[in-house]
Formats: structure tokens, C-alpha cells, sequence
């Protein structure tokens, strides 16, 4: 028997996973750290942190295995996108990470349109300007930060960086890099025009590969820190999305998933490249060689829910506590006993800016219609139909695309709620099926380090032999007929609120 392990570096920390090659999980650990938020709209984390944190969790796993280092055939890593991990000439970081929910970079945007032109880089990217890719990033720290900018020798994204420090490789892969803004993403290479234009040293950049080939191998240094044996083979992996895809067996036409994680995203594969050229979606190079994929964002799914428990649960938090189970759990059961609509109460989950559809870095959240009837269980309620609104504007733009979607999967941690797979259900009218496995991201790149160390031929065929379908939400037409409703209204709240959002910003 085989062996891979997946590394998922996620947002809030990172997951490490060993897997068989019938995709069964044998050990798994995660570890979690910190956000920095300095300023409003600002997001930053210490590369140091997802470093230790995959060294700790895949050490761990081992150990607790029993699973000889020997039988370990490769390492597959997926992590968060458009983060920028900045090195020196000693290839130690430069700054801390600004990473993907960042909102600080609309002047930047607005010089990359000036200088590539809205509809060229739409052509080239895929995507129009946005404050949450790295290339926006990059000037940032030109623009605000020149000594550190001079400094810079390598520029990484997240995972890459943990790939860099496993293997000594400066490696991205077509995924991942998609979302860099720099990639030419119909032919999935760097675009010598884009980056010519906005002045950026090609050099500074990573070697782009595949998802499924070999980037790399386990340094002597690595394999003692981690157990892995020195050589082992590590893929390219992909963005956390791709891999998840993978993990979800979304690997060909007429397939689509819906992750609700820190963000949440509606994603759906297609072989043949279409774009939005109102670049309200996006698409990147997808984890299968020779394919695409087309993805809504919002920028706060499981950010929101996160938020409030922090923020007004501990009440449930400590009640989760003494019954050992998730906090999310008992959030869950008591959003169930509140009505569709949350008695006339909605949530725009916006406490990020937003991204699909409406490309706004300045619009925040909102709780709308709030009563004195109202209590947590409302809120809570309102938080979970608010991002199934939001999930659901990313949906009606894919259609509008013309990829037809027979057959989503939910994943991501939100995805666990049936609750929350009961409302895509019914304001998708489809429905809504999750997998046995439900580490997403970890197996999608366990199975694409699988298929590049010859286990399986194609990422299709590992995914047919791995993944098995689990529960079917199926949709509730009255259900469906009362949502419709709130989220109609849902969608004309954004217009009204937008103009004194900008007009926050600017106080």
C-alpha cells in the first residue's frame, strides 16, 4: 500500500493529512495561528507560522501512523491564495504576509488598469484588477515600502513558500499562480506583457508547473524535522479551490462545488477557458492539466459565522465545551428553530469588501431590518442566510456564463452544517451532495501527488478510485419560493448602502 499526505494551509491554520491510495485517512493534525489586522481592511500572517505549523502536523501524523516514512510516495500541499511572501538574498522574509482578504490595495488596482489596460488584462489574466491578488500587493510595498521592495529577491505565494523551505525549490504551480494576476492564464505561463508593463522583475517570480508534477523533493534538513524520508517526491499541488475541487472529484464538465470556508466559493470545471469580460468571476488555470475553472468569491462565509461566535457566543462556547462538540453545533441547532427570513432580519457578509459580484473594496457588513423580537438565534440565523445569498449571486453568474451544472458538492467547514446545505439547496434549486472524505483540499492534493509519482495515470482515474459520494440534500420547493423572497431584497440592499460605504472609507 501507498501512502501520500495532503498539507492544506488555510487561513486560520494549517491541516495536515496522510492518506492511503483508496483515499482513506489515516492520521490527520492541525494546528492554528494568528491574523493580523493593523488597520481596517488590512490582513496580514508570518510565513514562520504556516511553516511551523506544517512541519508540526506532518511530524505528527507520522508518528502516530505507524506508517513507514518509506511507504510515504509523496507530498501534495495546498494552501491559501494571493497571499505575498516577499525573501531576501539570504531567503529570509522580508515583511509579514499581506494575504488574500486585504483590502488596502485600490490605488494599485486602479494603476495596473491604467498601465495594462481593463480590457487587455482581462484577456491576458482572466480577471480584471482586484485588491485581493498579489499583484496589487507587490506595488503596494513598491508604492509604501521601497526599502523592503529593494530588498525583495523572491516572491512566493503562501504555499510556496512552505514548498521553498521543504525542498529548497522555488516552485508555484498554474493554479495558484493564476491568481497572481501576472499569469497568462489561457496559455499558463508568466505574461512577459503584464509584467514588462507594471515593471516587475520576471526573476522575482517561481517556476510554474502543473498541479500533479514533481516541483521538488524532501531536503535532509526537512525529512529530520518532519519524518518524511529526504527525497520524497512534492507536486506542485494547487490554491486551496483547485484542490478542493479535486478533493471533490469536480474534475470534469458539468461539475461544480461550493465551499463555504473562511471565504466561500462557488466552483465550477469546464475544459474549455471562458471569461467573464465583466470580470464579476473568476478564472484560473484549474488542478487538471489542460483545464479551467470558473469561481464566485465571497469574501466572508464562514469569516462571518467565526466573527460572531468570537464576538457574542460564549454562552455556546462554553455549553460546547461541557458537552465536548462544536461550538458551530450548537449554533447550528439554534439557527434551526428560527424561521426562513429570521423573522424579516438579513445579513450582508461583507465585512471584507466584497468580490463576486460586485468587485467593492469599500462596502462592509450589514445586519438589515433589526427588532426588538430579535435574539442571538436570529442573528446567528441571519449570519448563515446571508452567506447563502451572497453564495448564491456567484451561482447565477456562472449560469449567465453558460456552464451548465448538473452535479455540486458542498465542502469546506460550513459545508458540514446541513443546515447550511439545506439553504443552497433550496436557493439553488439542485441538489447539494457532499463526499465521504471531507478534507477537500488535503486529499485534492494527496491525489495529485498520487498521480505524479505514477499511483494513478490521471487526476480523473485517481478521483474515480478515491472519492465517494456521502449525503444529497435535496431542494424544498416551498422552501425555495420563501427564500426567493428574502434574497431578492437581499440583492437591492447592496445598491442602497454602497454610496455611504464609500463615503465611510473615506471619513
Amino acid at each position: 500500500m501507498k501512502y501520500a499526505i495532503g498539507v492544506d494551509i488555510g487561513t486560520s491554520g494549517t491541516k495536515s493529512v496522510l492518506f492511503d491510495e483508496k483515499g482513506t485517512v489515516i492520521a490527520s493534525a492541525s494546528q492554528e495561528y494568528p491574523l493580523y489586522q493593523e488597520k481596517n481592511g488590512y490582513a496580514e500572517q508570518e510565513p514562520s507560522d504556516w511553516y511551523n505549523a506544517s512541519i508540526n502536523t506532518i511530524k505528527k501524523i507520522i508518528s502516530e501512523s505507524g506508517v513507514s516514512a518509506d511507504d510515504i510516495c509523496g507530498v501534495g500541499i495546498s494552501g491559501q491564495m494571493h497571499g505575498l511572501v516577499m525573501l531576501d538574498e539570504n531567503n529570509e522574509v522580508i515583511r509579514k504576509s499581506i494575504i488574500w482578504c486585504d483590502q488596502r490595495t485600490a490605488k494599485e488596482c486602479e494603476e495596473i488598469t491604467e498601465k495594462v489596460g481593463k480590457e487587455r488584462l482581462i484577456e491576458i489574466t482572466a480577471n480584471p484588477a482586484l485588491t485581493g491578488f498579489t499583484a496589487s500587493k507587490i506595488l503596494w510595498v513598491r508604492n509604501n515600502e521601497p526599502d523592503n521592495y529593494k530588498k525583495c529577491r523572491h516572491i512566493l505565494l503562501p504555499k510556496d513558500y512552505v514548498r521553498f523551505m521543504l525542498t529548497g525549490e522555488y516552485a508555484t504551480d498554474v493554479s495558484d499562480a493564476s491568481g497572481m494576476q501576472l499569469l497568462d492564464v489561457p496559455n499558463r505561463c508568466w505574461s512577459d506583457e503584464v509584467l514588462e508593463k507594471l515593471d516587475i522583475d520576471k526573476s522575482l517570480l517561481a517556476k510554474v508547473y502543473e498541479s500533479c508534477e514533481i516541483t521538488g523533493n524532501i531536503t535532509s534538513k526537512a525529512a529530520e524535522l518532519t519524518g518524511l524520508k529526504e527525497g520524497t517526491p512534492v507536486v506542485g499541488g494547487a490554491g486551496d479551490n483547485a484542490a478542493a475541487a479535486v478533493g471533490t472529484g469536480i474534475v470534469s464538465d458539468g461539475k461544480a462545488f461550493t465551499t463555504i470556508g473562511t471565504s466561500g466559493v462557488v466552483f465550477a470545471h469546464t475544459s474549455e477557458i471562458q471569461i467573464d469580460p465583466k470580470g464579476r468571476v473568476h478564472t484560473f488555470c484549474c488542478a487538471v492539466p489542460g483545464c479551467w475553472h470558473i469561481m464566485g468569491v465571497t469574501q466572508a462565509a464562514c469569516l462571518s459565522l467565526k466573527w460572531f461566535r468570537d464576538n457574542f457566543c460564549d454562552t455556546e462556547m462554553r455549553e460546547a465545551n461541557e458537552k465536548g462538540v462544536s461550538e458551530y453545533f450548537i449554533m447550528d441547532n439554534e439557527a434551526e428553530k428560527i424561521a426562513i427570513g429570521s423573522d424579516k432580519l438579513l445579513y450582508l457578509p461583507y465585512l471584507m469588501g466584497e468580490r463576486t459580484p460586485h468587485l467593492d473594496p469599500d462596502i462592509r457588513g450589514t445586519f438589515f431590518g433589526i427588532s426588538a423580537m430579535h435574539t442571538k438565534a436570529h442573528f446567528i440565523r441571519a449570519v448563515m442566510e446571508g452567506v447563502a445569498y451572497s453564495l448564491r449571486d456567484c451561482k447565477n453568474i456562472i449560469s449567465e456564463m453558460g456552464t451548465e451544472i448538473s452535479d455540486m458538492m458542498a465542502c469546506g467547514g460550513g459545508g458540514t452544517s446541513p443546515l447550511w446545505r439545506s439553504m443552497l439547496a433550496d436557493l439553488y434549486d439542485c441538489p447539494v451532495k457532499t463526499v465521504s472524505c471531507k478534507e477537500g483540499p488535503a486529499l485534492g492534493v494527496a491525489i495529485l501527488a498520487f498521480v505524479g509519482t505514477g499511483v494513478y495515470d490521471t487526476v480523473e482515474h485517481a478521483c474515480d478510485a478515491m472519492i465517494k459520494t456521502d449525503k444529497v440534500q435535496e431542494p424544498d420547493a416551498d422552501a425555495s419560493a420563501q427564500y426567493e423572497k428574502y434574497y431578492q431584497l437581499y440583492r437591492k440592499i447592496y445598491y442602497s448602502i454602497k454610496d455611504d460605504c464609500k463615503e465611510l472609507a473615506m471619513l
